[in-house]
């Protein structure tokens, strides 16, 4: 059984693999007054935009099995809790990874338990990557949490293949955005205008400078003084 499960999950990885091909994409520059200019080449940068009813948001893309990822996640959550913004997260498995994709879609099954319990995995996975080599390390490592936090984790966690399709739906809009590693960072903003209402976060000592600056470039215009007449002066 476990050889078997050894093959399916190295012809799944090893198909996953073929299919992430990064395609060359033009390179746009963008600033939020005087702060770092944009290195990755974005290509949608449509897609660059916070939430519906959000000014600013963090936008990443991740990969579990990144040490850099791990490095970051703390300084993202936290921000994201000081300043009361989203922090918008994609999967991005590297397909030289052994076990991101699976951790990946692992962290979305328990996203169907509870959106909580999908980030606790998450940073359960961060904390302990030293300790994962395999993706049977992976198995025992998901299967402890899963009972630590009182729940079920099944043998087959994706029968349907669903949750596995998101994830490269995710990375498949990495590439149209032209991600070329991990993590990639972004301080997003709904400004409309002709430069990119965005900027990649590339020294993450500044990002709460970046989301000052971006949370300075979105606060509304105060509405023009109406003209006082007579009639309408209170006294």
């Amino acid at each position: 059984m476990l050889a078997s499960r050894q093959i399916r999950t190295v012809l799944t990885t090893a198909a996953f693999g073929i299919a992430l091909v990064f395609t060359p994409q033009s390179k746009v520059m963008a600033q939020f007054s005087g702060a770092q200019a944009n290195t990755t080449p974005v290509g949608d940068k449509t897609q660059l935009k916070p939430p519906a009813g959000a000014r600013v948001a963090i936008f990443e893309f991740e990969d579990l099995e990144c040490p850099d990822c791990a490095r970051a996640n703390s300084l993202l959550k936290e921000a994201a809790a000081k300043y009361d913004i989203p922090w918008v997260k994609h999967d991005f498995p590297l397909p030289f990874h052994v076990w991101s994709f699976q951790a990946a879609v692992n962290a979305r099954w328990f996203d169907t338990k509870s959106k909580k319990l999908g980030d606790d995995y998450r940073d359960a996975v961060f904390s302990n990557q030293p300790s994962i080599a395999t993706v049977d390390d992976l198995r025992t490592f998901t299967e402890k949490f899963a009972n630590d936090h009182k729940v079920a984790f099944p043998f087959a966690v994706d029968p349907q293949g669903k949750l596995a399709a998101d994830v490269k739906a995710d990375y498949a809009l990495g590439q149209r955005i032209g991600i070329e590693h991990t993590p990639t960072i972004w301080v997003v903003t709904n400004r409309t205008g002709t430069a990119p209402p965005f900027v990649e976060v590339v020294d993450r000592t500044k990002l709460y400078d970046i989301i000052d600056q971006a949370l300075a470039s979105t606060k509304a215009s105060p509405a023009p003084a109406a003209h006082s007449t007579s009639a309408s002066l209170k006294h």
